[in-house]
């Protein structure tokens, strides 16, 4: 059974997962690549959500990774952006360099090109991590056009945010 990524779903998603982390005095940020700020958009469509999100941090290059999100040149050099390294060098970076206490990062291939033998399209990384954990990293196979992927992991990821706000 394919999970639900309809608008309504997501904001469903959204919605609890705002509750619980006000509930919880939790501030959110999110790192995003793949999703351009898909996953920021789903949590702020709700009324209250300064409450408990902090920012999104949109880092499409390579450039924009190391200055915003702290992920070193050697790691994108070695590994690539869509790898477990840089994910997890992106939540680190997006919650030392914000006030968050919980941080998800995303990085992918959403398609319909730039796809390789070894990532192909739908490959996408998220990684989540509260402020004083280890953070947590798992790779996607995601199927489907752009927008499939995308909607996948935004889906993905705050299923993922909302294991840690307990």
């Amino acid at each position: 059974m394919t999970p639900d990524t309809s608008d309504s779903a997501l904001r469903g998603l959204a919605e609890r997962l705002g509750e619980a982390a006000r509930l919880n005095h939790h501030m959110l940020v999110t790192a995003e690549s793949c999703t351009g700020g898909w996953i920021a958009k789903t949590l702020t469509d709700i009324a209250g959500s300064s409450a408990w999100f902090g920012c999104g941090i949109v880092a499409y290059s390579y450039e924009a990774k190391q200055s915003l999100l702290s992920v070193r040149p050697q790691t994108l050099e070695q590994y690539g952006a869509v790898s477990r390294e840089t994910v997890i060098e992106m939540v680190s970076g997006a919650l030392a360099n914000t006030g968050a206490t919980i941080a998800v990062a995303v990085t992918g291939i959403a398609g319909p090109g730039g796809g390789t033998d070894d990532k192909p399209v739908g490959t996408v990384w998220i990684a989540w991590k509260r402020r004083g954990g280890y953070p947590m990293a798992e790779v996607f196979h995601f199927d489907g056009d752009r927008e499939a992927v995308r909607r996948k992991t935004v889906a993905a990821a705050l299923h993922a945010m909302q294991s840690l706000t307990g």
